[in-house]
């Protein structure tokens, strides 16, 4: 048994060194059963495009609204590269507004319809309805863009208070981000 948990705990340890060293491949294509109803496409659109998003999250330190002397990190922006799944970067997400642009100068915003929970330790999955492209390419026709299989991107766990209000902190993270036209 103890050798199975030594070889457990290797294996475990291999894998976090690998994933370290940059984005993970992207998993079988996407499954729309697997995820949360709220955040599940509606009927009528089909996958037009998977990538990965590697990148930063910046937060900031800001005083919580109507809550005299109390504190919390405020998710400001996301700094990220858009991969296919050979790898190959396609595009780029930052924002705010939030903004997914393609290579061919193409790019979307979006508005949130709904969330739900990700793993401990990562940022929700989410749906966005996007808004009408910019420019003439890839994003053309997108209806909605899932974030899932997150990992990381949560609040810094560092203190935030009166004595660092403005600080702010960047964490790492990854996601993959479907995107959806019309059928």
């Amino acid at each position: 048994m103890k050798n199975l948990t030594l070889a457990a705990c290797a294996a475990a340890a291999a894998l976090l060194s690998a994933c370290a060293g940059g984005p993970m491949a992207m998993s079988q294509p996407f499954d729309q059963g697997m995820l949360p109803a709220a955040v599940q496409v509606p009927t009528g659109h089909k996958v037009a495009m998977e990538t990965v998003g590697a990148g930063d999250i910046t937060y900031e330190c800001r005083a919580k609204a109507g809550m005299a002397g109390q504190h919390e990190w405020v998710f400001v922006g996301p700094d990220a590269r858009l991969m296919d799944r050979s790898g190959k970067m396609v595009g780029k997400y930052y924002g705010p507004p939030a903004t997914w642009e393609n290579l061919d100068g193409s790019k979307v915003t979006a508005t949130q319809v709904a969330v739900a929970p990700a793993a401990a330790g990562s940022i929700p999955l989410q749906l966005v309805k996007a808004n009408p492209a910019m420019g003439s390419g890839a994003m053309t026709g997108t209806s909605y863009i899932q974030r899932v299989a997150t990992r990381g991107g949560v609040a810094p766990a560092s203190a935030c208070g009166a004595a660092n209000l403005g600080a702010k902190e960047v964490v790492k993270y990854q996601a993959d981000y479907i995107f959806y036209k019309p059928v």
